[in-house]
């Protein structure tokens, strides 16, 4: 179903400059670039255009914050201050900036609330718990001798967060790096800049020092490219792409040999057994492919389901994303709002036009909805081999693939034939098979009976092409940490 959209705004908008020393400031060079209601298509404002520029100022800034500014000197303790401070003005404000989101990445609003907002306070409120408890150890060591190591701080960090998750992956990257006492440089991505800018409102309300985290909207050939090849940044961390995570790896490597850790793409597997809670792996598949829109870098894209219940759970499938609600994503009812802009809108069609040139079988959707805005139906393929382009790339939109398979063994060994392996899911009664998809899927997350839980507690990250490094838990923050080992002669 689609519903209409109503033309005004409805969020407030934040500010529109970049964010460097703690101050709001034009770019260099004096370009803005508009920022769309994807939604309608109609223009919603236009911000700061960073380029090479800006970045060089932000990093100067960074800089003299990491070695000799306030921040430099403040206690691990007052850093977790003023990280649980953030937290409870982006709680006090949270209705806003789940509007501001929904406006500029088209997101239903109950997600963007209830889902985004939700784990961005838990996530610095879990990191500021950690900037008081990280610790070295003494390590005996052979002669007279006292030897122990220290947790430091990398540095200065840029940081290029994608447009799926604006905020939260905001608050993945800054809450690790910040507990840690590093200093940011972050590009927002040029699709999506308005939530994080006013997110810098809140940094500055809250007290953080000037030049400790610096945010500028840009293009990621221009202001990107700049963060990942500048000579003074000592870490680049992204989330985004495969494609670009290899371009960014390669800048990083032509300038001081930066720290690089890279959260990218996948094609993820979700199997399921004729064994399972049917109702719980219809609904549980349903919302791993199409929730966001399809636009996660873990949905459960390669729907596998064995072939004793496969007519029967396509069936049912198909009648579950029939009756998907998409429309106006500030409606209460809405599950589905629009793709992020006219480029995701044309790459996801041009996959579901794939699909039926290659033989699958489209079920339901492949259509567009309406007349403005990106807007796409929910669409299934049925008698999907592995070889079809929509079963081997990464498609983020909604678009379900849906694949047959007869034992554990064989698809273990599809699952894994793919070039990504950021996450799986698994659907059984029968603990046997949980642990051998587990433990034999190539993958940095395997959810079982469920899927998209997310904690700030639980590390996430891939492997293969799917990424290098881990976000969350206390193993992101080793990303953000140098370790230093100290021997004293007794």
């Amino acid at each position: 179903m689609v519903t209409a959209i109503r033309p005004e705004p409805k969020a407030k908008l934040g500010p529109t400059q970049l964010l460097i020393n703690n101050q709001w400031v034009e770019s260099v060079s004096g370009k803005r670039f508009e920022t769309i209601n994807p939604a309608t298509g109609e223009v919603i404002c236009d911000v700061a255009e960073a380029d090479a520029a800006d970045v060089d100022r932000a990093v100067q800034a960074a800089r003299q914050a990491f070695i000799r500014g306030e921040w430099a000197q403040l206690s691990p303790t007052h850093r977790g201050e003023l990280l649980y401070k953030l937290a409870d003005l982006i709680e006090a404000n949270k209705e806003e900036l789940a509007r501001l989101e929904t406006l500029d990445n088209g997101k239903p609003l109950n997600d963007s609330l209830n889902a985004d907002l939700s784990l961005v306070i838990a996530c610095y409120r879990y990191y500021a718990g950690w900037a008081d408890k990280v610790q070295g150890k003494t390590i005996p060591i052979n002669g007279p001798y006292f030897c122990y190591t220290r947790h430091e701080p990398v540095g200065v960090v840029g940081q290029i967060i994608p447009w799926n998750f604006p905020l939260l992956m905001q608050a993945w990257k800054l809450a690790p790096a910040l507990a840690m006492g590093n200093t940011v440089v972050m590009k927002t991505a040029e699709q999506t800049p308005l939530s994080a800018l006013r997110v810098g409102e809140l940094i500055l309300e809250a007290g953080f020092p000037p030049g400790v985290v610096n945010l500028l909207s840009g293009y990621g050939p221009t202001a990107g490219q700049a963060i990942a090849r500048h000579h003074d940044i000592d870490k680049v961390a992204f989330t985004g792409s495969t494609e670009v995570g290899h371009l960014i790896m390669e800048a990083a490597a032509q300038t001081n040999l930066k720290r690089v850790t890279l959260e990218l793409g996948g094609k993820s597997p979700n199997i399921v057994f004729a064994d399972a809670n049917f109702d719980q792996a219809i609904e549980g598949a349903h919302f791993s492919l199409f929730f966001n829109q399809g636009q996660c870098c873990c949905a459960g894209s390669r729907l596998f389901v064995e072939e004793k219940c496969y007519d029967e759970f396509v069936a049912k499938s198909v009648e579950r994303a029939r009756s998907r609600r998409v429309g106006d994503p500030f409606e209460s009812n809405t599950e589905q709002g629009p793709q992020v802009d006219q480029e995701q809108f044309n790459k996801v069609m041009s996959y579901i036009e794939s699909g039926q040139l290659e033989g699958a079988q489209m079920l339901c959707g492949g259509s567009r909805l309406g007349d403005r805005g990106y807007f796409i139906e929910p669409t299934v393929f049925a008698d999907v081999s592995d070889g079809m382009k929509i079963a081997q790339e990464e498609i983020f939109g909604p678009v379900m693939s849906i694949i047959k398979f007869k034992d554990l063994d064989e698809v273990i060994e599809r699952a894994n034939n793919t070039m990504y392996g950021l996450a799986a899911g698994v659907w059984t009664q029968d603990i046997t098979k949980v642990h051998a998809i587990a433990n034999g899927v190539r993958a940095g997350t395997v959810w079982v009976n469920c899927y998209d839980v997310f904690d700030a507690a639980a590390p996430f990250g891939g492997f293969k092409q799917s990424g290098i490094g881990r976000e969350l838990g206390e193993y992101g923050l080793q990303q953000y940490t140098e370790t230093k080992t100290v021997t004293i002669k007794l």
